[in-house]
């Protein structure tokens, strides 16, 4: 893989090289905030709560300011980039479009990046942080040495969610929030799916699926799509896609599990449950292959795949006084109906013999709200299910009285045994410990969510 052309860099006209981030504690800002920082440019930003990710820009050597009430820090700012979740009256915000410097939003300097490196994107609505990450990972063992911004952290990162290559490559992970991802100019594309995600931006379903369509314009002329033939939504889109690849000339391919390639992945992936994880592994083999890497290299990238940070992540064991069971716990993101669903069966299909705690945190009360009856048939592989309040966005999520944690646990008793609501996440322990107990066998406890159940999760298994 040749070198990146430096002959003309992204941002290379703005002067001075000094950015801050309005909302810098995001999955993808904070990763192309560490893009900023290894381009040499002073990095600075601020979020509303001090978390995980921020604690992480914090050891690097990135300042953030916790709060966003007051006006931006300093005059010598030479670029304002922000979350394009930051509603429009945030004070920040207001003062950096007021301040004469450049302002633009996280998806649009991502597109700018995209411009200058050869982009390789993920993009759907579930896998798109796994399969970026197993692309990256076979890319990385291939010697291809690319540049990565991913939706996740990995353990080969350094627990980071950004890798700085020498190649002229970028594996980005490329999502639909906001339109985000029309953005983007990728010369290789994929798309793991597309379902009734981000509604509350894009109004209905058909205007989701448009928005896909266009982005399969923003493929390079003479590209490459790889996309799941095993998806009914997206497959449904076969002829409209068939169409723009013609008159682009790119290249398209229909993966699926019934491949003669899924074999092998499946034999190079046995350690990793559920059919969604063979179908994201199937995906990132063909694109690693579209690049030239030998199949030897991309398995054996995939052997070595051991997860990624919060997607079904082991965390340890849950510890209860006087039980001779073992209790082991996992952390997962997944925070839509399929995406449950999915981890929850393959979860089932791994660990035959063992009882399955879900401990479920909804994530937005608009999500919940929009998808009320597809959460209600999620969790049927599930032995037990406790429900936590939902995670709230700050400033962005209002309350409501009908769309509640507590009402979806009711109407999942009705035909569902082993449910419970927790009002007081403090009594989590207290109440899988008798659950435990009650069970008198070995168990997993799926800890899963969007928000900041990880945090509970360190909690029930610190000694």
């Amino acid at each position: 893989m040749r070198d990146r052309n430096t002959s003309t860099r992204p941002f290379e006209n703005i002067t001075p090289k000094r950015v801050y981030f309005i909302g810098i504690g995001g999955i993808g800002m904070s990763a192309l905030a560490r893009w900023f920082r290894s381009q040499k440019w002073s990095v600075f930003g601020s979020d509303v709560i001090s978390g995980e990710i921020v604690q992480g820009l914090k050891k690097d050597g990135i300042r953030v300011k916790i709060g966003q009430k007051t006006g931006i820090l300093g005059s010598k700012t030479g670029l304002f980039v922000y979350n394009q979740a930051i509603p429009p009256e945030n004070p920040e915000l207001i003062s950096a479009k007021e301040s004469g410097v450049p302002v633009i939003s996280y998806a649009e300097a991502i597109g700018i990046l995209t411009h200058h490196y050869k982009t390789l994107t993920v993009s759907g609505a579930h896998g798109k942080s796994t399969t970026t990450s197993l692309l990256s990972l076979a890319l990385i063992n291939g010697k291809c040495d690319p540049t990565i911004i991913v939706g996740t952290k990995l353990k080969e990162f350094g627990d980071k969610n950004f890798r700085n290559g020498k190649s002229d490559l970028l594996v980005l992970e490329a999502d639909e929030f906001h339109g985000s991802f029309l953005n983007y100019s990728p010369a290789i594309a994929i798309i793991t799916n597309i379902d009734h995600e981000h509604l509350d931006w894009y109004k209905n379903f058909s205007n989701l699926k448009k928005a896909f369509l266009s982005f399969v314009k923003n493929i390079h002329a003479g590209g490459i799509l790889i996309v799941n033939r095993d998806d009914a939504h997206l497959y449904s889109l076969k002829h409209k896609i068939d169409e723009i690849v013609k008159k682009k000339n790119i290249s398209v391919r229909w993966y699926s599990l019934r491949d003669t390639e899924t074999k092998k992945i499946r034999s190079a992936m046995s350690h990793i449950p559920g059919d969604h994880m063979i179908s994201n592994a199937l995906a990132a083999y063909y694109v690693a292959r579209a690049t030239g890497m030998r199949e030897k290299n991309i398995l054996d990238a995939f052997r070595k795949y051991r997860g990624v940070w919060r997607r079904m992540e082991y965390k340890g064991q849950l510890k209860i006084r006087n039980s001779k069971f073992k209790t082991v716990v996992y952390d997962d993101y997944a925070h839509h109906p399929t995406e449950i669903r999915a981890t929850l069966v393959g979860v089932r299909k791994f660990f035959k013999n063992k009882k399955i705690i879900c401990v479920f945190e909804p994530h937005q009360t608009r999500r919940l709200k929009l998808l009320f009856r597809e959460f209600a048939d999620a969790f049927d592989s599930a032995d037990h299910l406790l429900f936590l309040p939902v995670y709230r966005v700050m400033g962005r999520d209002g309350m409501e009285k009908k769309y509640t944690a507590e009402n979806l646990a009711k109407i999942i008793q009705r035909k569902k045994e082993n449910v419970l609501y927790i009002k007081d996440k403090r009594n989590l322990k207290k109440i899988l410990a008798g659950t435990l107990k009650e069970i008198g066998a070995d168990a997993v406890v799926i800890m899963m969510g969007a928000g900041t159940i990880n945090e509970e999760t360190k909690r029930i298994i610190k000694t």
